[in-house]
């Protein structure tokens, strides 16, 4: 897995976050992704389908079709996150990390 911070995260750093774990693990045969713009690009699309990835989008209003990462995703905010006040994303970034 990956955890990327910032304010929001543009399709090519979404790209470049999944070429990293596709390094580290493998390649995945589809991927679950919400209706967020940088799921939506014609890049990350373009993307997935040179790689043989097929991407898989949840009903719109429906973001228990993703619970698992939605839950992750709280968990970091508030449990991890929200026990340090980080005056910079890249501290954010190096706390995530490690």
């Amino acid at each position: 897995m990956g955890i990327e911070a910032n304010t929001s995260i543009p399709a090519l750093r979404v790209i470049r976050t999944l070429e990293w774990i596709i390094e580290w693990r493998c390649l995945p045969l589809t991927t679950r992704v919400d209706n967020g713009p940088e799921n939506f690009s014609a890049a990350l699309q373009m993307w997935a389908s040179r790689r043989g990835i097929g991407l898989q989008y949840i009903q719109p209003g429906k973001p228990q079709q993703n619970a698992h990462i939605k839950r992750y995703n709280r968990t970091v905010r508030h449990e991890r996150h929200g026990q340090y006040i980080f005056k910079t994303i890249e501290e954010a970034q190096d706390q995530a990390t490690r």
